[in-house]
């Protein structure tokens, strides 16, 4: 057993949740008395009471040596730094204040209404260059059309609390996790790691639009992990229909799938979803998705992406000569490496295929020129999930023995 493991294990798992939940107690409040962003500095205030109220529990339950109820714990945490911060500032924002969201929770109502009232989305370059210099920002849309469903209720019933885009982000979040939760053995860490984990509590309450993409694609893996693919394909597929990040993630399990003979059930939902959300948008306006896909976050924009975090690959673009030409090759690079990689040792569990995109993933946040720090809430949670996937409840189909078979434990 390696060290973290040890760690993570130590006193039934109550050690490093208490770990946990102090460092994020300490993280909110720092969030709430140091942040420049008002949405931020208001989760900060909620979410550092329920950080610190789960520390104490699990301290009264490392005293009694009683490692119980974890699980429900985790949920009840994640309720009161997420869900209720989240719909705090959706009934503030309903009533009139305009600090109560980050800019992506416009841009997907936005998102919402066009494709509503025109059939796509987006909005082309011209319309974008006519819109005034401090809007044309919020004019450009850099997700995937399925995006788009986020934005249409607060189109169709107007600006009431329910209507925000982070509830429905929300909801279906929670919605893929539990379902994915149910599928394995020992999935608290997993689970603590998409949910109150700060760097997911703080975007889903204040922003959200990566959570569900990255629930979706840890239902996908449980999916895959049960000999489930064909309900794999449905789960990343949709993930793809909402943001380019879930592609990568697309690959690689379309490679466990061809490699463990599942392809036929796999490829339709994870491929199908995509093209059938993407389809619409792209025949109303091609130019206006290539516009927002694709040149926008490439830097080719009217404007520049405020996704600037220093990491090295927007060192490199900034402080180096022809830096943003070396921090694009060094990504392609990355790329082929694993892409040969995938070649010659391709996953065969759903385990490693987890761990293929954690760490691809965090390759490619660390060297893309225009990136941000939330975005590491991908492959942290992606590699925390992996061993929870070792272990996840298998079912008996033509293609796995069940767990009982005792031949599974012959050498």
């Amino acid at each position: 057993m390696t060290l973290l493991a040890r760690l993570d294990r130590a006193r039934d798992g109550l050690a490093a949740d208490a770990a946990l939940y102090a460092l994020a107690a300490i993280f909110a409040l720092v969030t709430a008395l140091t942040s420049t962003l008002l949405p931020h500095r208001a989760w900060g205030a909620w979410a550092a009471w329920a950080y610190l109220g789960a520390f104490l529990i699990v301290v009264v339950q490392l005293v009694l040596r009683r490692p119980r109820w974890r699980m429900a714990l985790t949920w009840v945490t994640w309720g009161g730094t997420t869900i209720l911060p989240l719909i705090v500032q959706s009934v503030q924002r309903a009533g009139g204040r305009t600090d109560r969201a980050q800019e992506e929770v416009l841009v997907v109502e936005h998102m919402g209404e066009r494709l509503a009232s025109t059939g796509t989305p987006y909005l082309g370059p011209d319309a974008i260059a006519a819109l005034p210099p401090g809007e044309q920002l919020l004019g450009y849309a850099p997700y995937q059309p399925g995006m788009a469903v986020f934005g249409l209720p607060r189109a169709a019933f107007g600006d009431v609390w329910w209507t925000d885009s982070r509830v429905w982000f929300a909801v279906v979040t929670a919605a893929a996790l539990i379902v994915a939760a149910r599928m394995l053995t020992q999935p608290v860490r997993a689970v603590q790691f998409a949910t109150v984990l700060p760097i997911c509590a703080l975007t889903l309450a204040t922003g959200g639009d990566d959570l569900p993409v990255l629930a979706l694609a840890l239902l996908a893996l449980a999916c895959c992990a049960t000999d489930r693919f064909g309900a794999a394909g449905l789960a990343v597929g949709a993930a793809a229909a909402l943001k380019l990040f879930a592609f990568p993630i697309v690959a690689v399990l379309a490679v466990l799938a061809i490699v463990t003979g599942n392809a036929r059930r796999f490829l339709p939902g994870a491929l199908g979803l995509p093209v059938l959300a993407l389809l619409p948008a792209f025949m109303v306006d091609g130019d206006a998705f290539v516009e927002n896909v694709i040149r926008f976050p490439l830097g080719h924009g009217l404007v520049t992406s405020p996704a600037q975090s220093p990491f090295p690959g927007y060192l490199i673009s900034q402080w180096i000569p022809g830096g943003r030409i070396v921090a694009a090759a060094l990504l392609v690079a990355v790329a082929l490496a694993i892409a040969v990689l995938l070649t010659r040792r391709p996953p065969r569990t759903a385990a490693s295929a987890a761990l293929f995109c954690g760490y691809g993933l965090l390759a490619a946040i660390l060297l893309m020129p225009t990136t941000r720090f939330g975005y590491l809430l991908y492959p942290l949670a992606l590699l925390v999930w992996a061993p929870a996937l070792s272990q996840a409840l298998s079912r008996p189909t033509g293609t796995t023995a069940p767990r009982s078979d005792a031949a599974l434990y012959r050498l």
